[in-house]
């Protein structure tokens, strides 16, 4: 089963039904059927080919999804990119895929055109939104309206496609290197949202609400795919906002949403008002799970649920929905994987130690294919036919599986993972910067704040306000440095490598400029509120 197929029957046994559901309205199973269908011809007369590449860079949106399904349709790789990305990490996103065919929000193409060099091998790009007139582009590429590009009433059969083809490359965070783009196939999508389905119990009766970007495995495939598999509502929302989350939630009539990061934190941290619980949500499933667990679910009317996933290997791990809690727990391995814990060697640790999730699928595609171009990364990420996850846990007697954090080089922030590497490369590109080292502090919201150490050229002088502003400039919000503090050196091992946990372990010093605080009307400590508008771009 592929995604096409998927929908052809859902739109032949239930087209009346609703199947979409964002800001802009419902798309019912037929009618997205056929939108789908349409713009699937448009791409193949642009001459997109099976198993090829199709760059997404657009926010959530009907089209958006409509456009993924239209890639599909046609045997080729649908390729989201993360829209807060600019500069060197927007054209490491398009290098390592190089597509021909781009899909742009038309808001979005000035970071494309901003780029030194135009992306290798771009040939078409359809820029959505753009109104009365194209944005200026100075490249080759040829730019055409995606909304001329949709040819109705021509007919364009499904591409007959392996089971383990890819089918999407979604970017991972490159917590030790730059993001590798993980290539998922048409099994994968598929398993993985009906795995989701039957571990949460969804029914046709469910409207799924998710407030992430479609790059994130939690709206495509844990969503969309999951919805599909049941024939529920996928209900996509424009990005997380505190003030108008539960008006979203209300007026979509979700049953179901997910949660992750800081996000639980904020809502739970708002103000108790007498229509908590004038809702219909059933369940909300996501990570991290918080002690105020029971408070949430008294004040809110409806449980949370815990589970342990990522995108190269899919959710292995749910907190069982009948069984007693396990505090601490993010609940057990479902029957179509294995899990183990390794320790250096890969060796298997008994029951109590702490060491690396490795997991093994117990059937064909719940894994990753590979990381598209990097062979050596591909099989860096395997022992045998285990996958290592690079996150650190341990099982107890029963195997319930606890999380004990991550060993790659990686920060969770605001419920993105960040690549220190990447943070590390736009510090070091101002030109008063020697070197820098970004780690994980501890944050009020759960999970990481972001903090660079800088060390910098002799002679040179630069402020911590300076330092943000530069990064504003070069990367995405969530990869700009709450905090910042100067050294002289950096400590390092004999083979000149930088020992990151003396820095995480200074944390927050006297010396440490803290950007919230120096933002003129805020706290030095900001709440919850104050950081909304920031990271998720809700009001």
């Amino acid at each position: 089963m592929t995604l096409t197929l998927l929908l052809d029957e859902r739109a032949r046994r239930h087209p009346a039904k609703v199947f979409l559901r964002t800001r802009e309205g419902d798309l019912s199973y037929a009618e997205f059927h056929e939108r789908s269908r349409a713009l699937s011809a448009g791409l193949a007369a642009l001459g997109v080919r099976p198993g090829e590449p199709v760059a997404v860079l657009m926010r959530n949106s009907a089209d958006a999804v409509l456009t993924w399904f239209a890639v599909a349709r046609l045997g080729a790789v649908h390729v989201p990119v993360n829209t807060s990305l600019i500069g060197s990490g927007l054209a490491h996103a398009f290098q390592v895929t190089r597509a021909r065919v781009a899909v742009v929000d038309a808001e979005l193409l000035p970071a494309l055109a901003a780029l030194p060099h135009e992306p290798s091998g771009l040939e078409a790009i359809l820029v959505r939104g753009a109104g009365d007139a194209l944005p200026a582009w100075h490249g080759t590429a040829r730019v055409a309206r995606f909304e001329q590009a949709a040819l109705p009433g021509v007919a364009v059969a499904p591409a007959e496609t392996g089971a383990l083809a890819p089918a999407m490359m979604l970017f991972t965070s490159g917590t030790t290197g730059p993001s590798k783009a993980c290539v998922l196939s048409n099994r994968y999508l598929v398993r993985q949202g009906e795995l989701h389905a039957e571990n949460l119990r969804l029914t046709a009766e469910d409207v799924l609400y998710c407030p992430f970007p479609l790059f994130h495995i939690d709206a495509a495939t844990l969503t969309v795919v999951a919805a599909l598999s049941v024939g529920a509502v996928a209900a996509i929302g424009a990005g997380f906002s505190a003030s108008g989350f539960w008006d979203e939630v209300r007026r979509f009539d979700a049953t179901v949403f997910n949660f992750m990061g800081a996000t639980l934190t904020i809502l739970w941290k708002r103000p108790p008002r007498p229509d908590d619980r004038a809702h219909r949500v059933r369940l909300a499933w996501g990570v991290p799970m918080p002690a105020w667990r029971d408070g949430w679910e008294q004040r809110f009317g409806f449980p949370l649920l815990e589970v342990y996933g990522l995108t190269d290997g899919g959710v292995p791990v749910y907190e069982p929905l009948d069984a007693p809690r396990r505090p601490g727990s993010c609940g057990r391995v479902i029957s179509q994987y294995e899990l183990a814990i390794g320790g250096e060697d890969g060796s298997p640790l008994p029951p109590g130690e702490i060491g690396e999730i490795l997991i093994r699928p117990r059937e064909p595609g719940l894994v990753m294919n590979s990381y598209h171009g990097m062979p050596e990364a591909t099989a860096a990420a395997f022992h045998g036919e285990w996958l290592r996850t690079g996150d650190l846990g341990r099982l107890d007697e029963d195997g319930h599986l606890y999380f004990c954090g991550r060993a790659k080089d990686g920060i969770r922030r605001r419920g993105e993972n960040i690549s220190a590497y990447e943070v590390e490369q736009v510090v070091e590109g101002h030109p008063s910067v020697l070197e820098a080292a970004a780690v994980g502090v501890p944050s009020e919201l759960t999970e990481e704040d972001l903090k660079v150490c800088v060390v910098l050229r002799p002679g040179a002088s630069l402020t911590a306000e300076e330092l943000t502003e530069h990064c504003a400039r070069h990367a995405a919000p969530h990869m700009v440095p709450r905090y910042v503090e100067f050294l002289d050196l950096l400590p390092k091992t004999p083979t000149q490598k930088v020992e990151k946990f003396q820095l995480r372990q200074a944390g927050i010093t006297p010396a440490t400029w803290d950007r919230e605080a120096a933002r003129p009307g805020t706290r030095a400590r900001p709440g919850a509120g104050d950081l909304v508008s920031e990271i998720f771009g809700g009001p």
